[in-house]
């Protein structure tokens, strides 16, 4: 098979870094046209990696017959849309999370990408995280035994610019919802009842548009097993990404990894580098292995590592949380979607 053709649609800061490791770092693939809904920052991403096409819409895209798949880095109001003209020209799609704030039309997606025959792989990277990956495949090895309890940490260094917040659908939702997949990838269980808790101490603007800024939600398996993650739109130093699996034999624990491992040890005790500053630096090589995924499963024609259920069902866990912390109870994730199969 010959390399494929791909077309990205989206050119800011997450599209730019997929057709940097499309173009530098991914073999089996070419990335031969770009589109922005700002032309601009198209042609200048088209300039920067060498792609040879900068088109004004994204239906030139869909109707390049050279190209056999497309990655959709666009705002996520435009997803759903986007989605269902891919897969109708026939495009496989490799789609930036969240697949839409909409569970209606994420399902409505879903069935336009099965009806079609082509594949659909979902932008939670942290799957593919060599740490993280190791921990899966530890707990699938059966190695802790039984699992009782899951922990999750995730702390940005910075809280995003007040534009995004207003439209990103709260932090249950832009950013929890990292957490609610890794839950799911690294417990190979399903959630069917979360609790939220939330306050506002970081940045009192945040409140003001009706979010949180700090959040704790339990989670409750179905299996039994028992999972809490706390999140915190700023983290004084760095990136804070860990995650602990206790079991009935053992515990895995995935620390943070840093950029150096020099240790200097002396009378005013020991001192090391800071974490790294954020997601781009810390997940390098998760985003490349993500891709490799998605071409490799292009190639064998086989499902993707995270399908269009799996961008699904965090969604839902977000809206189930975002009550939760509204209503002040456990709220069953069939409240939110009575029709989702776990």
């Amino acid at each position: 098979m010959g390399s494929i053709k791909i077309g990205l649609i989206g050119a800011g800061r997450i599209g730019r870094l997929h057709a940097a490791n499309l173009s530098y770092r991914v073999g089996g693939a070419e990335i031969v046209a770009v589109t922005d809904v700002f032309p601009e920052v198209a042609e200048r991403c088209a300039e920067e990696l060498s792609i040879p096409s900068v088109v004004d819409d994204p239906r030139r895209i869909f109707d390049d017959p050279q190209i056999g798949a497309v990655f959709i880095c666009a705002s996520t109001e435009a997803h759903i849309s986007l989605i269902e003209q891919a897969a109708e020209a026939g495009k496989h799609i490799f789609c930036e999370k969240p697949i839409a704030l909409d569970i209606p039309m994420i399902d409505r997606a879903l069935e336009t990408v099965k009806r079609e025959g082509v594949l659909l792989q979902i932008g939670f990277n942290r799957r593919f995280d060599p740490n993280f990956h190791r921990a899966h495949d530890l707990v699938k090895q059966g190695r802790i035994g039984q699992l009782h309890i899951l922990r999750i940490t995730s702390r940005d260094p910075e809280p995003p610019p007040l534009e995004y917040v207003k439209v990103s659908g709260g932090i249950f939702l832009d950013m929890m919802i990292h957490d609610f997949d890794m839950a799911r990838y690294l417990m190979q269980d399903e959630v069917d009842e979360v609790y939220a808790m939330g306050a506002v101490l970081v940045d009192p603007r945040i409140g003001e548009l009706g979010d949180v800024d700090t959040a704790v939600v339990t989670l409750h398996f179905k299996s039994g097993a028992l999972g809490i993650i706390d999140n915190s739109r700023r983290a004084a130093y760095g990136y804070d990404q860990r995650a602990e699996v206790f079991g009935e034999k053992g515990m895995i624990v995935v620390a943070n990894p840093k950029p150096e491992t020099t240790v200097l040890s002396s009378s005013d005790g020991d001192s090391s580098s800071p974490l790294y500053h954020f997601f781009t630096d810390r997940y390098t090589e998760a985003y490349v292995a993500e891709i490799e995924s998605f071409i490799d499963a292009i190639e064998k024609g086989e499902t993707p590592q995270v399908t269009g259920r799996d961008g699904k069902i965090p969604v839902v866990m977000g809206y189930a949380a975002k009550r939760s912390y509204e209503e002040k109870r456990p709220v069953r994730l069939e409240e939110i979607d009575p029709g989702l199969s776990l």
